[in-house]
């Protein structure tokens, strides 16, 4: 059953993609080039090739190709996908513009063909010409002229001069191309804020068993590093550098931290061992290191000198340390146990939870959570993502409390697809805890 509803969910994407690049290339392509020219048939074959490579930068991991070919199609196929977004929206509110600017009205009247050429002015008499009639007078004896001879097959009909264009083809290309630069714009400038790295954010979160001696505790919460064909081992570094740069005294990766295996992905993961954190780093999975080989990423984060929190607990001075496993590993038999992460607690000490998807909350609730730490949503990622991230989960970023619970979502340090963030910028959060004693 779940089989056919993804099934059925696939082909009405599939669909969906297909009349918008058919609407785009109607708008950008047909509109705005003259037919069989050099720029029409450009236009034309860029509508079928960039398709073709988004579905393959979304399929090649998956399908085993290898990794060199990956990094080949997933800059120009995710950079389609992003690009694809915002034209598509530009090109929404452009359309009453255009409609307005086609309108069948303008200086000759209601009615008139925005294409049709002006009236031309009669031409003077020349020499040996009959001179028109003057009013009142009759129009001179004159044998009409001869039609002219039908053009060969095959020859050009009558249209704009050579270079120049329509009013309707002025107006497709001018409302395109505004277009096509605000999404370019908009994608750039996501682009800039990712391959930058993050920026660090700073929470305080007061917590009512912490003792005293533990207020202004540091955690260093990273999530959805992403590394894979487009995010590597540059952008490790600049992660592990920026959370080095907050000495902070605990270092909390909740997952998502790769899309791809051990073999392609490892050279990239190595900066990681230079993490420095006074209690140490742990980790727990994300959805997606069950998509990339989880047991071998969980055993290689180990060798990284990063602790992996499988269903697991670890006391700390101050409080409990738990981490469970992402819920993408029921599917192999490894989902979260909370009863093994926390089932025998001392339920008076504070309990700080990792767990990837902020969707557990409720199970972190009745299990008496002080704070739980996900990721997960990216922030949205991509506006107006975040509207459709807030319909499948509790909390989509920053912090909210349920019942004596709270839960911090973190946007992520990485971006998965193309790497673009708009409206979603992405960050390392610096949880402080603080106690009510203090």
């Amino acid at each position: 059953m779940r089989i056919v509803l993804f099934a059925g969910i696939g082909l009405a994407v599939l669909a969906l993609l297909v009349l918008v690049h058919r609407w785009l290339w109607v708008r950008l392509v047909r509109d705005t080039t003259r037919p069989r020219g050099a720029a029409r048939r450009a236009g034309t074959a860029l509508a079928f090739a960039l398709p073709l490579l988004s579905l393959a930068a979304l399929t090649a991991g998956r399908a085993g190709a290898p990794f060199w070919l990956q990094r080949s199609v997933a800059w120009p196929g995710y950079m389609w996908l992003a690009v694809l977004l915002y034209l598509s929206l530009a090109m929404l509110v452009a359309e009453p513009v255009r409609a307005i600017l086609l309108r069948r009205r303008g200086a000759s009247g209601p009615g008139a063909c925005l294409d049709a050429p002006a009236p031309r002015a009669a031409a003077p008499a020349t020499a040996g010409e009959p001179a028109p009639a003057t009013a009142g007078e009759p129009a001179p004896d004159v044998a009409p002229a001869p039609a002219p001879a039908p053009a060969p097959a095959g020859a050009p009909g009558p249209g704009p001069a050579p270079g120049g264009a329509t009013r309707r083809q002025f107006v497709a290309r001018a409302v395109g191309g505004a277009a096509a630069l605000a999404a370019t714009a908009t994608v750039a400038q996501g682009t800039y804020g990712v391959l930058r790295g993050p920026r660090v954010k700073r929470v305080q979160v007061p917590l009512a068993k912490l003792p005293r001696a533990a207020h202004g505790f540091r955690i260093a919460v990273v999530s959805d590093i992403h590394l894979g064909p487009i995010l590597g081992r540059a952008h490790t570094t600049r992660i592990v550098e920026t959370i080095n740069r907050t000495q902070p005294d605990l270092i909390a990766v909740v997952g998502d931290l790769v899309d791809g295996s051990v073999h392609d992905l490892g050279p990239a993961a190595e900066p990681l061992r230079g993490l420095r954190a006074r209690h140490g780093s742990y980790f727990v999975t994300g959805n997606h290191e069950y998509f990339s080989g989880a047991r071998q990423w969980v055993d290689h984060v180990r060798e990284l000198g990063l602790t992996p929190l499988e269903n697991a607990r670890r006391p700390l001075p101050y409080f409990d340390l738990a981490g469970v496993n992402d819920v993408a590993g029921e599917t192999e038999g490894q989902g979260p146990d909370f009863t093994a992460a926390l089932g025998d607690r001392d339920p008076a000490r504070t309990a700080v939870l990792m767990a990837h998807q902020p969707v557990v909350i409720h199970d972190a609730v009745r299990h008496g959570v002080d704070l739980q730490l996900s990721g997960h949503t990216h922030g949205g990622q991509l506006w107006p993502g975040n509207y459709l991230a807030e319909l499948a989960n509790p909390t989509v970023a920053g912090l909210e409390r349920y019942g004596e619970t709270q839960l911090y979502v973190s946007r992520g340090a990485g971006a998965w697809g193309p790497p673009v963030r708009v409206g979603a910028p992405s960050d390392i959060t610096v949880v402080e805890l603080a106690s009510y004693q203090a």
